[in-house]
């Protein structure tokens, strides 16, 4: 971003995971999304990014979005994107799309006794 003062820009405060791929940076990296705007995110960890690199990162929900490092400070940088996103899709629960007739919390079988009878909960 130019020198636009962005500081009005609503965004989300959030505590999410996402992959980080940087150009010139071989591998992927993990990152803490600490927040999100339509228009970029401030994250932290992963690679020592020098401003003005070229990025993607992929966001929950969302997918891989591509931008630009903006600005870095104390272990913490900040991603402007090439294209908008929704960035109430990333807070969004990750759809399951799944088979939902089987149960979605199943009793470890250690908690059973030996075989025998599985009615009995074995003492811990």
């Amino acid at each position: 971003m130019s020198g636009v003062d962005t500081r009005n820009i609503e965004r989300d405060s959030l505590f999410l995971m996402a992959e980080l791929r940087v150009e010139e940076i071989p591998g992927s990296y993990r990152v803490k999304v600490r927040n999100l705007s339509a228009g970029g995110m401030m994250a932290e960890g992963g690679p020592d990014v020098p401003r003005g690199a070229k990025l993607s990162i992929e966001l929950r929900n969302i997918g891989w979005v591509d931008g630009v490092v903006a600005w870095v400070q104390d272990g913490r940088f900040g991603i402007a994107f090439a294209c908008e996103i929704d960035p109430k899709l990333a807070r969004a629960p990750v759809s399951s799309g799944g088979d939902l007739s089987s149960p979605r919390f199943t009793r470890p079988s250690s908690l059973f006794t030996n075989g025998a009878d599985r009615g009995q909960v074995r003492n811990l």
